[in-house]
């Protein structure tokens, strides 16, 4: 799962919001740090990452895209379920994705105090060029995998990424919204706990 799921599976509560964004740019000694609310989003954060990776569809799906992407496979099936979700948007909220994204945008924009220093450089860039609704675009999958192509000592992998992904598409729509449902059931009562 990339920024739009794992946002979108902590509700509407800020600290879990919070915690699921920093969750992959912080160590364990850096979390240690964080208030025990903020800590909850993190552990959220595995739990959705842990569950995703042990679903039998989600690994028949890595199976798919492993022959081109070979070990990032998982990787790139995880920005492109935020393209699944963000296209299947209205099965899962009520709320309008741009509406949902300009809150969740306001919630970080309150929070950038506990954010590492490149963080707080990239997440105007994030807002200004509106990354969680553009994950929803060909466009923007295609800008984020370009992205990818540059900070990696391995850019041959995130070749075609886009176009892999498409030719099997409703595969993997069907695979997600078989998934995403049990994903959302675990977390139910997850924001009641953490308070």
């Amino acid at each position: 799962m990339n920024f739009l799921a794992h946002i979108f599976l902590s509700g509407e509560k800020e600290h879990l919001i919070v915690g699921n964004f920093l969750a992959d740019y912080l160590s364990n000694k850096e979390v240690a740090k964080l208030s025990r609310p903020i800590q909850e989003g993190i552990r959220m954060h595995r739990k959705i990452d842990s569950f995703t990776d042990e679903h039998e569809l989600v690994r028949e799906s890595v199976r798919k895209l492993r022959p081109v992407h070979r070990k990032f496979a998982p990787v790139v099936l995880d920005i492109c379920y935020d393209y699944v979700l963000a296209n299947n948007w209205q099965r899962y909220s009520t709320i309008e994705i741009n509406e949902f994204a300009l809150g969740i945008y306001s919630v970080l924009e309150n929070h950038l105090y506990l954010m590492p220093s490149f963080l707080q450089e990239r997440l105007p860039k994030m807002i200004a060029d509106n990354w969680l609704v553009k994950y929803g675009t060909k466009g923007g999958l295609r800008f984020t995998f370009e992205r990818m192509k540059h900070r990696t000592r391995y850019p041959q992998y995130f070749e075609n990424a886009v176009d892999n992904f498409l030719k099997d598409y409703d595969f993997y729509e069907y695979a997600f919204n078989l998934f995403f449902p049990e994903l959302i059931a675990v977390l139910k009562n997850w924001g009641e706990r953490s308070e």
